[in-house]
């Protein structure tokens, strides 16, 4: 099983390299644009993987996103989650992001789908975000960073809050609902 999980991890970061040298070349940063930062430090934790789109489509709707939530997307990336629940749903997206350089192509994404006004991405620490706004939380990360994450999440999150992680999941707790999409698992937690 774990060999599987290399396999599966490492068929995604090909996939994901290959998403992310043909993604929007109108928003590729310019180098030198932004500063290097610690993200660079911790490359191997924090490698972009971008989410396909019908996954991204799927997990907004398994968690039933509407115009009256407020979606974070923690370890946004290019802010492809965050865009699609404001532009699809009407949603309220926050993307929380470390590196400085994925944080300026995901505002110019929210820029070029003219979504300015129902996004906003910050640069921080997921481990240090306060999460209390969010009525949906998504996250498409490293097994060792999501089960890291739960404490805080459960901890955190109002009760009624929903969390959808694309791929892993949080060790004992099981999902109250898992689907899966083009072979990608989606599972979701309803915070009680």
């Amino acid at each position: 099983m774990r060999g599987g999980v290399f396999l599966s991890i490492a068929a995604m970061l090909f996939a994901g390299t290959m998403a992310a040298r043909d993604a929007g070349a109108a928003c590729a940063p310019v180098r030198g644009a932004a500063q290097p930062d610690a993200a660079e430090m911790h490359e191997a934790e924090a490698l972009y993987l971008p989410t396909p789109q019908p996954v991204v489509e799927a997990m907004l709707h398994l968690a039933g996103v509407s115009r009256t939530d407020v979606v974070y997307d923690l370890g946004s990336g290019d802010g492809r989650i965050p865009i699609a629940a404001a532009r699809q749903h009407g949603a309220r997206g926050v993307g929380i992001e470390f590196d400085a350089r994925m944080i300026e192509r995901a505002r110019c994404h929210a820029r070029e789908a003219g979504m300015e006004s129902r996004v906003e991405f910050r640069q921080e620490d997921l481990f240090q975000s306060d999460l209390r706004e969010a009525t949906v939380v998504t996250l498409f990360l490293f097994p060792h960073m999501v089960q890291q994450l739960g404490p805080k999440l459960f901890a955190e999150l109002r009760p009624g809050t929903r969390i959808v992680s694309h791929r892993f999941g949080f060790g004992e707790r099981p999902p109250d609902r898992a689907i899966e999409v083009d072979g990608h698992p989606v599972l979701l937690w309803n915070v009680r």
